[in-house]
């Protein structure tokens, strides 16, 4: 198996193969519509073609830019939200190793993460813990004035300038941003830093294969060009032209809208892989923001397994039946870890003496599934060849793809988040922002 692997042989319980296939014509529509840009949002399809479109000269320009970080730089801070760090910390983080923090000697700088929320004692603990460090930033932001991140790029940037200077300070930042204007251009011109561009036919949660996800996972040391290939052999496998029945992005769009026909809310993507928790989280905020809209759209969920059979296992397995699962299953680990024998066997483990510890999880994983389906969670299974670049890629896109169709069938527009606005306008209204006095004036007497 080169590819990614769909199976929805267990999501039948609920819903029958001809319910699946029903949806073909309005998944084909939805399809047409993306690659013919007659649906709506169609001005934010730039992801459609993004993978096959990178260049050599751009991608070699990302890693010439990571290399000066990873040559200055111990820490690199990534500043975004939502999309503009979701990807990069999902793939750094099924890809390095899991206690790379701890490493001491090091060939690439650590990544860490501000700007995804406003934490006052966070940036505090962040601020305290760069002093002493040689440290640079990404700053990733179309506009340069969405408040966590430039809330968090203010303080970071005085506290590098402080540092090391303005003059050394501006070849440590990096702003991945507009490519004419807003306010973090306009300051990249000025002071002269590195710079790429956020293509406006791209939205947030559909942009970790250009610059915002290919450069800091770069300076992570992780190969970007496997991670593109590996969405190019899936744009291929899921172009227009595919057959339904092959095009697995075109079925997953149709069992899941077949299933929330059905009466099934609430989709929860599962994973016996620790390493994959921020796909999961990824997936929430691609799916969430993409399909929740006019009252309808199903409710993404996402769960680490085994660890959440022993906190939310209970309400999957005998809690209302509005949900149904999506599996990402692990072929082949990266490493052998046997289970030792024990002459006292006081844990009663030795029946697993000589079996490799996945061994033990695949059977976790059999078990849960046997345990889901008998009590009527209908199981869909997205099964990974192992956690590499390549697969990762793929797996990136085919959930993209997903989604635009998903989204179609739905009848919303997948590429807008018009619900996103309505905390910021109160936000700002009770912070006083000029501009707001109206609106200040009015959610204090709601208030």
């Amino acid at each position: 198996m080169n590819t990614i692997h769909l199976n929805i042989d267990k999501a039948l319980i609920a819903v029958t193969k001809e319910q699946v296939y029903a949806f073909e014509p309005k998944v084909k529509k939805g399809l047409e519509a993306l690659h013919n840009g007659s649906g709506a949002g169609s001005d934010f399809l730039g992801w459609l073609h993004l993978p096959s479109s990178i260049t050599e000269a751009g991608l070699k320009k990302i890693e010439d830019t990571a290399a000066v970080l990873r040559a200055k730089c111990e820490v690199v801070v990534v500043i975004g939200i939502g999309g503009s760090y979701l990807g990069t910390k999902a793939v750094a983080e099924a890809l390095n190793n899991s206690f790379d923090w701890l490493l001491g000697e090091r060939k690439n700088p650590v990544l860490i993460y501000a700007g995804h929320h406003i934490g006052e004692d966070y940036l505090y603990e962040l601020s305290e813990i760069l002093k002493g460090k040689s440290f640079g930033i990404i700053n990733i932001s179309k506009s340069g004035t969405t408040t966590e991140p430039a809330l968090a790029f203010r303080i970071l940037k005085k506290q590098l300038e402080d540092a090391v200077g303005k003059e050394e300070a501006k070849h440590r930042i990096v702003a991945v941003t507009d490519q004419a204007r807003g306010a973090l251009r306009t300051l990249a011109d000025r002071e002269g830093y590195q710079t790429f561009v956020i293509p406006d036919d791209v939205g947030g949660r559909f942009s970790a294969l250009t610059p915002v996800g290919l450069l800091p996972i770069a300076v992570a040391g992780l190969d970007i060009r496997r991670l593109v290939a590996g969405a190019v052999s899936m744009e291929k496998a899921t172009a227009e032209d595919t057959p339904f029945a092959e095009n697995i992005a075109a079925i997953y769009a149709a069992t899941r809208n077949a299933l929330y026909a059905a009466g099934k809310k609430i989709e929860i993507l599962a994973n016996f892989h620790p390493k994959l928790h921020y796909i999961g989280e990824w997936w929430k905020q691609l799916y969430g923001e993409s399909e929740g809209k006019e009252h309808k759209g199903i409710f993404p969920a996402a769960v680490d397994f085994t660890t959440d059979l022993h906190s939310m296992g209970q309400w999957i397995q005998e809690g209302e039946r509005i949900i149904f699962e999506t599996v990402i299953s692990v072929a082949k680990p990266d490493h052998i870890t046997l289970v030792p024998a024990d002459e006292a066997d006081l844990d009663g483990l030795n029946f697993l003496a000589g079996k490799r510890v996945d061994e033990v999880n695949k059977m976790a994983e059999l078990g849960t599934q046997l345990a889901h389906v008998d009590g009527e969670v209908p199981n869909i299974q997205i099964t990974l060849p192992e956690v590499n670049a390549y697969y990762l890629g793929q797996l990136f896109y085919f959930f993209e793809k997903a989604c635009g169709i998903s989204g179609y069938v739905l009848g919303v527009n997948p590429f807008d988040q018009p619900g996103v606005e309505a905390y910021k306008k109160n936000m700002f209204a009770l912070l006083d922002k000029p501009g707001y006095e109206k609106e200040s004036a009015a959610i204090r007497k709601k208030i």
